[in-house]
């Protein structure tokens, strides 16, 4: 009977600690897990606040493209208007100096 705990002496202290020992165990790995689910937690939210900034960011560059593909498309059709009068040498040379433009732009960005 001793060994099942139920005699007389220390052999149920024995049983006790060892219920003890378990017991701080699991208390220490909840601990753990408690720390962990916080911290997974957090990085959740941190994930949460980052995809609201970068789809407000996304909207906002949505916007600026559409009011510029506006400008464009207006700026297009006033260099079709050009084209479609007699001022033809005019638009060839409106349009070497936007290719000049742009070629300056590139060397000037390539170099930095």
């Amino acid at each position: 009977m001793r060994r099942a705990g139920l005699g007389e002496g220390s052999s149920g202290n024995y049983v006790a600690s060892g219920y003890s020992v378990y017991e701080e165990e699991n208390e220490h790995l909840q601990e753990g897990l408690r720390a962990k689910v916080n911290a997974l937690k957090s990085l959740s939210i941190d994930i949460g606040t980052e995809v609201k900034y970068q789809n407000k960011m996304l909207d906002d560059m949505d916007t600026d493209f559409d009011s510029t593909g506006g400008l464009l498309g207006a700026t297009i059709g006033r260099v079709k208007q050009l084209s479609r009068g007699s001022q033809t040498k005019l638009l060839c040379y409106m349009l070497l100096f936007c290719f000049f433009v742009f070629f300056v732009l590139y060397w000037f960005i390539k170099l930095r």
